[in-house]
């Protein structure tokens, strides 16, 4: 696996960002509006196409007991979506607390200007592609 596409799933606006397991770094693309849930299926079409992603992750917006939310059951429509029309293989990871440290990370680089809600959707993309990527990869052993 080499490169990971990961959104982070709103109603208005999901945030995405790219991954290469390779480095296991991640970055920010531009958010996709979304119509109640909905985005311009064309817009990924053309990102997957750009990108060639071998894995999709999507962010699984928990309450911070674990528990499912309202938003929760349509990120996993929104996901198995994906899965349907494009063929690719999707994981749902966590993503409780992203949103917080993505203000946090963007506030850092640039102060409040830098917190538009779609930099801070596909920061928090950004968080959810290495969170996935730091909990999928083999850990390397340090010990020899």
């Amino acid at each position: 696996m080499s490169t990971v596409i990961g959104f982070d799933f709103g109603t208005k606006s999901i945030g995405v960002a790219v991954g290469q397991t390779i480095t296991a770094t991640a970055s920010p693309l531009a958010a996709l509006k979304a119509k109640e849930g909905i985005p311009d299926w064309q817009l990924i079409e053309k990102l997957f196409a750009e990108w060639q992603p071998e894995q999709l992750v999507v962010g699984l917006p928990l309450n911070m007991d674990g528990t499912e939310q309202p938003l929760t059951q349509r990120a996993k429509k929104f996901g198995n979506r994906l899965r349907g029309r494009f063929g690719l293989p999707v994981a749902f990871q966590d993503e409780r607390l992203t949103s917080t440290s993505a203000r946090e990370s963007l506030f850092a680089e640039g102060g409040f200007r830098k917190l538009k809600k779609g930099a801070v959707d596909s920061q928090a993309a950004l968080i959810i592609v290495e969170d996935f990527m730091n909990g999928y990869l083999p850990k390397s052993d340090n010990s020899l």
